[in-house]
């Protein structure tokens, strides 16, 4: 694994005269940073390490003005290289900068007192005690503390230990990485003359091998890995992350941007909206001393803020509604971000909260869902279910997290999760209980009252059915068309297979009710579909009177599917109706049918033929053109 070091520290304190001097790299990479002496963008360099691997370290900028640059640098990184100089001590941007490692979670560091040469060693050895009691302050607490000079080498040496042994504390804490899941947040993007698109980042995940097809999150599309380059050599794979720049090929240049994500990792996804939960920053009192006290109430902000995440920075609002947010016991807070336009992100990603102005920390925080419900689908949470997520994922309980993530969605694609109490498996789903037994009550009241309103009919029609089922799922639980139409259809197996309800062909009915009609209804049923059995059949309204079938057995007719009806007042027997369908398919495959045309091969007139080529064209089997109708995308083949 190549760890990613990020530095940090006040202006002027020799953050990157410190890094030249480790590795013998500037990482002022514009002229303008050169001839102003301080950094202004991110920077990189690496360590060359005895044991062949090596640091990269990402440089960031110190002044006030360019926090959110610093931010970029920090965003992707998995420790951190405090600067603080001695004869200057630490000042307001050490202090704002720890306050942004600690509010991103930063657990594992090296802090180096700088310009000992100048300062002296009284000076050095108070400046260091100064940089431990704000350490034990934050997630820093009991980092190293170096004293060195850029100038004169003196402890450089040392540091490079120091951060050897850091390298080996973070491989130790990072649990393994699936090599198929890879993510690189861009930091930056450029084009190089005769190679085109390049990108880089600090990679995330196990291996990334050349011409890989990584996602494009958000915007959507992919793009193929055409060069991988490692320290500005280019390399067949890189393993174990680090700092990379990637050759982009198939991608429009214009459509990655600072911010983006390019991964394999199907949990990364483009999203306007988070579910979060927040905690007041460390703030900053009196020498040495640093307030956690802030309340919930400070973690409801109701202006726009700015979000900090990865290498992205986007306006935020944190949503005021009761089912969108809780407070916890421990004085953070549950919320939900919206955004002022979609990002890529993931459960589990630190970020920052600040006031753009004044500038201020608001709040550091972690994602705990990336797509939390909206609309009607928020009737179902409560403050409850929210602090159970948050409790869950805090316990690192996968099985009560995954409760409550089905609680909070309703619906939750797990197809190789066993499903907690209270929650049903349907297919590759897991489904709220509650949800189910609603949608089960539902499919058999609307099979009753389709008995009550059409006592004849066979039973409900099952793609009626599922469609009522699928938009009352809809309402009520984060499913997508597809998902909820394929829970629909489990619950209508579990209720047939239970015996809750029968299925006949394609209808549902009710076991308590016969299926058998009376007799003489029976018989005028006969007749009529016998009357509607010749292509020019006779109205609708004519067959029922000279057969005597009542309205409910025209009904039951369509129900079972024993007749088809085309408009109002034609109608013809299923199997008239396929023969017709059969003919004008075997005219409309040499070339398009023209309505004389049908109209000459199956002997009736331009009514019927007009409307059986409309039925057709509106069932998808034909397809209308300016010659006539041809085979459509539903024509059996």
């Amino acid at each position: 694994m190549t760890v990613v070091v990020g530095t940090a520290g006040h202006i002027d304190h020799g953050k990157t005269s410190l890094l030249r001097a480790l590795t013998g790299i500037d990482a002022d990479r514009l002229p303008e940073e050169r001839r102003r002496g301080m950094t202004i963008d991110v920077g990189y360099a690496d360590l060359e390490l005895p044991d062949g691997t090596a640091i990269d370290f990402v440089d960031v900028p110190g002044h006030d003005r360019l926090v959110g640059n610093m931010l970029v640098g920090v965003g992707e990184v998995d420790a951190a290289l405090l600067v603080v100089a001695a004869d200057d001590g630490p000042r307001a941007q050490t202090l704002e900068h720890l306050e942004l490692l600690d509010a991103l979670g930063i657990r594992h560091g090296v802090a180096v007192v700088t310009k000992v040469d100048v300062a002296g060693p009284e000076r050095t050895t108070e400046v260091m005690a100064a940089v431990e009691v704000l350490l034990a302050q934050t997630s820093l607490a009991g980092a190293p503390i170096m004293a060195a000079s850029s100038t004169t080498g003196a402890g450089i040496d040392e540091v490079r230990l120091a951060l050897t042994g850091l390298r080996d504390e973070v491989v130790a804490a990072v649990p393994p990485q699936r090599a198929d899941m890879v993510r690189l947040a861009v930091d930056r993007v450029f084009s190089v003359k005769g190679r085109g698109l390049v990108v880089t980042g600090s990679l995330q995940g196990d291996r990334l091998e050349r011409d890989a097809i990584l996602r494009l999150v958000p915007g959507g599309g992919t793009a193929r890995a055409r060069e991988v380059q490692v320290h500005g050599r280019a390399v067949p794979f890189v393993t174990g992350g680090g700092r990379v720049a990637l050759n982009l090929a198939g991608i429009d240049p214009g459509a990655v941007e600072r911010g983006a994500i390019l991964t394999t990792d199907p949990a990364v996804v483009a999203t306007d909206r988070l579910l979060v939960v927040l905690r007041p920053p460390v703030r900053w009192g009196g020498p040495g001393s640093a307030d956690r006290s802030a309340g919930p109430r400070s973690l409801a902000h109701s202006g726009s803020l700015r979000l900090h995440i990865g290498t992205e920075a986007v306006d935020a609002t944190i949503r005021r509604g009761t089912r969108q947010g809780a407070d916890l016991a421990d004085g953070r807070r549950v919320a939900t971000l919206r955004l002022s336009r979609p990002i890529g992100a993931a459960r589990g990603d630190p970020f920052v909260v600040r006031l753009p102005s004044p500038v201020a920390t608001v709040a550091a925080g972690v994602v705990l869902d990336t797509s939390p419900p909206l609309g009607a689908s928020l009737r179902r949470v409560d403050g409850a279910t929210l602090v159970a997520l948050a409790g869950a994922v805090d316990a690192a309980d996968p099985v009560a997290e995954l409760e409550a993530r089905v609680a909070l969605h309703g619906v939750l694609a797990a197809p190789d999760a066993r499903p907690p109490a209270g929650v049903r498996a349907m297919g590759s789903w897991l489904v709220a209980g509650r949800i189910v037994d609603r949608l089960e009550a539902e499919a058999v009241a609307a099979v009753e009252l389709h008995h009550q309103r059409e006592p004849l009919a066979l039973g409900t029609p099952l793609a009626e059915l599922r469609r009522s089922l699928a938009r009352s799922l809809r309402r009520t639980a984060t499913a997508d068309e597809r998902t909820a139409g394929a829970i629909a259809d489990a619950t209508l197996d579990g209720l047939v297979a239970g015996g809750s309800l029968i299925r006949v062909g394609d209808v549902v009915r009710d076991p308590r009710r016969s299926s058998d009609l009376p007799p003489e209804v029976d018989v005028a049923m006969t007749r009529l579909e016998t009357l509607l059995s010749v292509a020019s059949a006779p109205s609708l309204r004519d067959a029922m009177v000279r057969s005597g079938c009542p309205p409910e057995g025209v009904r039951a007719l369509e129900s079972n599917g024993r007749i088809v009806r085309v408009d109002e007042d034609l109608a013809w027997a299923l199997v008239t109706y396929r023969e017709l369908e059969a003919v004008a398919l075997d005219l409309a495959t040499p070339g398009p049918l023209t309505p004389a045309a049908l109209r000459d091969a199956t002997g009736t007139s331009r009514k019927y033929v007009l409307a059986l080529l409309e039925d057709l064209a509106r069932r998808g089997v034909l397809r209308r053109t300016p010659d006539g109708h041809v085979c459509g995308p539903r024509a059996p083949r």
